[in-house]
């Protein structure tokens, strides 16, 4: 199924080649690598729960929900907050191209 398709009512997503999350001086930030990311004018921030989520993707979950049931396992929160804090964070990845959904 391609990404961006509804799997029931789940939406896939991918996470577009050159970029990284990187700790400078102790903060993690977004990092685009290669050429065609050169202009990347916005940093993109990543707490110690964004880290998770980008890792969680990094590691082949591919679905909103696949992503908060880890975070739900990870820390104490439950799943329809956590599910708006990955969707959150996932929908501003996509404005910035990092994320396709």
């Amino acid at each position: 199924m391609p990404i961006g398709q509804v799997r029931g009512s789940i939406l896939l997503m991918k996470i577009n080649e050159g970029f990284e999350v990187r700790s400078v001086c102790g903060e993690y930030m977004m990092v685009a690598m290669g050429e065609k990311n050169i202009d990347f004018s916005h940093v993109i921030a990543f707490n110690e729960t964004s880290v998770f989520i980008w890792n969680q993707m990094l590691a082949g979950k591919d679905t909103i929900d696949d992503v908060a049931k880890a975070v739900t396992e990870e820390y104490e929160v439950d799943f329809e907050t956590a599910r708006k804090d990955v969707e959150t964070l996932v929908k501003q990845l996509a404005e910035y191209g990092v994320v396709e959904l």
